[in-house]
């Protein structure tokens, strides 16, 4: 006799289970349950889980929850096969897949590789409070090592098993750890879902288990209210029925459960008692149209007495995620508050397909912009979901699931058990420079799952990965060749490159030292101390001057003049020797120290104008490019090759020339806003070369480039854009 969750109650006969686990199922499928069952009942007979649960009452549980979320024969069997798959061989398994079919088969194996999270979430190692810090990653991790997404509500509905066998084990030091991963990771999964029924029971049934004594208090609470809870929100429904249809308004009003999780977290978050939560008593509201949406919210706040700045109307102004309805709270009767929500038909089937993407809405992440794109990709994921209702045809299951894969991120664990997300394709000398640069450059080989494999191997969602690294040494440059593969995140490849150029510059100050040592012999000046030569030369220590003379900036002339100490007959290599002299002012108004006859050009990355603080950059065979002193290139290039750089300001009176500056402007989007901007500037004679807009749903952004005389000009245009209505900063670039 196959054990039954207890949660059902008494152990029913075997029809009655049948009966239920094939629910909605042809005959045929329900005949092949009956033969899975049948061929269960040896392998799991006696044996239990790593929680103690019996596994047979465990898979029975899985699957008669899957048969309640209506899941197709395949996932149901699946539940019941799982977890005698992973003990059988390949050839068992192939017997598996050949009796029950192969998507029986992909489901089962799904299911055994997400096993491997019990491992994190239950671990006692120093590394378990940074994996609490990753829920989100391991949310994602739970998504991309699923190749199905049945397999993911298939884990879900075994969570919730295992929560129902841990209400009766008080004592278990486990219960607690299971509660924590079941609300970080699993309740917003199956939010994100919108398998409604799981979440709430993992939400209420983890809460229970971490926090009884609130749990109690609140379901104690509500118990005894409940009758008069059930009694006002039916009087409420039918008063406001009354109203809406003597104004003509066809409406369909229900009573909207609160959970005990909800509530408390509502709590939790207003600081506020169970008596002033303004949804414990809560009715939703569909009509037909918007313009009934609002009609009926004048009705609403005709009959009661509304609540202030508790009111959200999310059809005119739709949250970034699309989510549509109208919220407000009253003051019904007896001084009880209520919560109402108002929407259409078309809302309400949006909210509950996805389309919404209700999970942001619910977990409090903001959603526009980029995000757009991952919430159209999650409400696909649930439309999915339709096919066990709509959809004979599984065949294209595949395919649809890989235009709804959430992102295109890979997630694989140290051997401590610390998430790394990675972009898909990564290899595992990706991993070893994610983890560590050290350990990048001394990467020899690597295990995934404790198998060796080739270090240009991509790497899998799930795998724990372990790198083998020598002692010492470096990178090899074929990891920099792409066609090879060893390389695939910017990251590493940008971490290589630096470990080369810092070996070319140790070899060229080694060349460097041994043309200025050579030098020194020719003139019989070996003594001389090579620090006082650089200082000599201008440069800031002896490596510098080293990586000029091995870089061929160096001139045999330029050294024997600062050993004599007297002035060159010729100019040796004025192209690139930083010096002290006097400023010259250049034709353009900028002053460069120790310079003469040197083409300058202001760059095009920062766009330096007179008032901002400036430096030169030697450039090869284009004279010095004018950076401003922030400018992210410019202070990568000095920290690369600090001897190029040379001291420059704008001198005693600048040219009245343009300097083009950008700026961009964050502001509500309205029409006429760029002409309103443009008419400011204009008055005041600021030309505007180049505008581009960037409207978003609410907002927009505008990066402008503007010709301007100097910081004051600037500043003044910038005070200008402030000034305009709806604009909300403006700024340099």
């Amino acid at each position: 006799m196959v054990y039954v969750p207890y949660a059902l109650g008494s152990s029913p006969p075997d029809e009655i289970l049948y009966e239920k686990l094939g629910l909605g199922l042809p005959p045929g499928d329900v005949v092949k349950i009956r033969r899975a069952i049948e061929f269960i009942e040896p392998i799991y007979y006696g044996r239990r889980l790593g929680s103690g649960e019996d596994i047979c009452r465990h898979v029975v549980g899985m699957a008669l929850i899957t048969s309640a979320l209506k899941l197709d024969a395949a996932s149901r069997l699946a539940s019941l096969l799982f977890l005698a798959y992973e003990t059988y061989s390949e050839k068992e398994r192939e017997w598996i897949e050949s009796e029950f079919g192969a998507d029986v088969a992909r489901l089962a194996s799904g299911l055994e590789r997400l096993k491997s999270l019990n491992l994190v979430a239950t671990s006692h190692s120093p590394n378990m409070q940074e994996i609490r810090k990753q829920p989100e990653v391991l949310r994602k991790m739970v998504m991309a090592m699923s190749q199905d997404i049945r397999v993911i509500l298939l884990r879900l509905a075994s969570r919730t098993q295992t929560l129902r066998y841990f209400e009766d084990l008080p004592d278990d030091p486990a219960r607690d750890e299971i509660a924590r991963e079941s609300l970080d990771i699993y309740a917003p999964l199956a939010n994100r879902l919108g398998v409604w029924e799981v979440k709430w029971e993992i939400e209420d049934r983890s809460f229970h288990f971490i926090n009884p004594d609130a749990y109690r208090q609140i379901a104690r609470c509500l118990h005894e209210r409940r009758a008069e809870r059930e009694q006002f929100i039916s009087e409420t429904v039918a008063l406001l029925e009354k109203k809406c249809a003597g104004a003509g308004i066809q409406a369909e009003i229900t009573g909207r459960p609160k959970h005990i999780y909800s509530i408390w977290k509502k709590m939790r978050a207003k600081q506020i008692p169970l008596e002033e939560v303004y949804d414990l008593h809560a009715m939703r509201v569909i009509v037909k149209s918007v313009e009934q949406c609002y009609a009926v919210l004048d009705i609403v706040h005709q009959m009661w007495t509304p609540v202030p700045k508790e009111f959200d109307d999310y059809i005119s102004r739709p949250k970034g995620n699309n989510y549509q309805s109208l919220h407000t709270a009253v003051i019904a009767d007896n001084h009880r508050p209520l919560e109402v929500q108002i929407r259409t038909w078309k809302m309400h089937e949006d909210a509950e397909k996805g389309v919404a993407a209700h999970w942001r809405y619910k977990e409090g992440i903001g959603g526009s912009g980029e995000n757009d794109t991952y919430a159209h990709k999650v409400a696909l994921l649930r439309e999915l979901l339709a096919w066990r209702k709509d959809v004979a045809d599984t065949s294209n299951w595949d395919e649809e699931f890989k235009r709804a894969a959430l992102d295109d991120t890979i997630y694989v664990m140290t051997p401590q058990g610390r998430v790394v997300d990675l972009p898909r394709g990564a290899t595992p000398v990706d991993f070893a420079y994610h983890v560590h640069t050290m350990i990048g450059h001394r990467c020899r080989g690597a295990k995934a799952d404790g198998a060796l494999i080739a270090l240009n191997t991509p790497l899998i969602s799930g795998q724990v990965v372990e790198i083998t690294a020598a002692k010492k040494g470096g990178p090899s440059r074929d990891w920099l060749n792409p066609q090879l593969g060893y390389l695939q995140t910017l990251r590493a490849k940008q971490k290589v490159k630096q470990y080369f150029v810092a070996l070319d510059r140790d070899r060229t100050i080694a060349e460097g030292r041994a043309i200025v040592q050579k030098e020194l012999q020719r003139e019989g000046a070996t003594r001389f101390s090579i620090d006082e030569l650089a200082v000599k030369l201008g440069f800031a220590d002896a490596d510098t001057m080293f990586l000029a003379a091995g870089h061929n900036e160096l001139g045999y002339g330029a050294i024997r003049q600062a050993l004599s100490n007297s002035p060159a007959e010729t100019e040796p290599d004025p192209e690139f020797i930083q010096r002290k002299g006097k400023a010259l002012n250049k034709p353009d108004g900028i002053t460069i120290v120790g310079m003469d006859r040197m083409l300058t050009q202001l760059a095009r990355c920062c766009k330096p104008a007179p008032g901002d603080e400036i430096q030169g950059y030697i450039t090869q065979g284009k004279g010095i490019s004018i950076h401003r002193v922030q400018c992210p290139n410019f202070t990568g290039m000095a920290r690369q090759n600090p001897e190029r750089v040379i001291d420059a300001d704008w001198g005693a009176t600048p040219n009245a020339a343009a300097y083009a500056v950008d700026i961009v402007a964050e502001c509500a989007n309205r029409a006429g806003l760029l002409r309103d901007i443009m008419e400011v500037l204009a008055q005041e004679s600021i030309n505007v070369t180049a505008a581009n807009a960037s409207p978003r749903q609410e907002s927009a952004r505008l990066n402008l480039t503007l010709e301007v005389s100097g910081a004051k000009q600037l500043q003044r245009a910038l005070q200008l854009i402030n000034n305009v209505p709806f604009v909300r900063s403006a700024h340099r670039v």
